[in-house]
């Protein structure tokens, strides 16, 4: 990490394999943490970095989080909550790969839709549901089967929301 003077500052230690998520807008590191379902309750060693200097943010947050790969739904939905952010993956000590995370255009199995008529919210129908992204700044999603649009906060707290059932 890249201090305000240009020198070096290891906050927190390399890790040997895992996943780092840095790049994070200040702030939503815990967002992160939750909506990948995080609590500290499942062993893994997990460091958080909140508020430090970034040259392309002014401020940013990083979570890392040792031993654990991201599958493509935890990637797709911290492309809602930290549209900015990039994932490197660790092995042996190194970054072996370095992306961003991009929003899809179409959101499947990621959000749920808050409209109780939604025929996705129907007891008894198994439908995934899918979201269309309307505008990516600021971001606007509508629901596929209903049409109810939602903005990034909605949808962050509605991600928040799914997983402490």
């Amino acid at each position: 990490m890249t201090g305000s003077e240009g020198d070096e500052h290891l906050i927190v230690r390399k890790i040997e394999a895992g996943t780092v998520i840095d790049h994070i807008p200040a702030g939503r590191a815990l967002d992160v943490l939750r909506i990948l379902g995080i609590t500290g309750k499942e062993g893994y060693i997990v460091a958080v970095v909140m508020n430090v200097p970034s040259r392309k943010l002014g401020k940013k947050d990083m979570v890392k989080i040792e031993w654990v790969e991201l599958s493509q739904e935890q990637v797709d939905r911290i492309a809602i909550v930290a549209p900015s952010a990039t994932i490197n993956l660790i092995r042996n000590w190194k970054v072996v790969e370095k992306r961003p995370v991009e929003l899809e255009d179409k959101l499947i199995n990621i959000l749920k839709c808050p409209n109780p008529n939604c025929i996705t919210n129907s007891a008894g129908e198994h439908i995934k549901t899918s979201f269309t992204v309307k505008r990516r700044v600021p971001l606007v999603v509508a629901c596929d089967y209903c049409g109810y649009r939602m903005g990034r906060e909605e949808a962050i707290s509605h991600l928040k929301g799914a997983l402490k059932r």
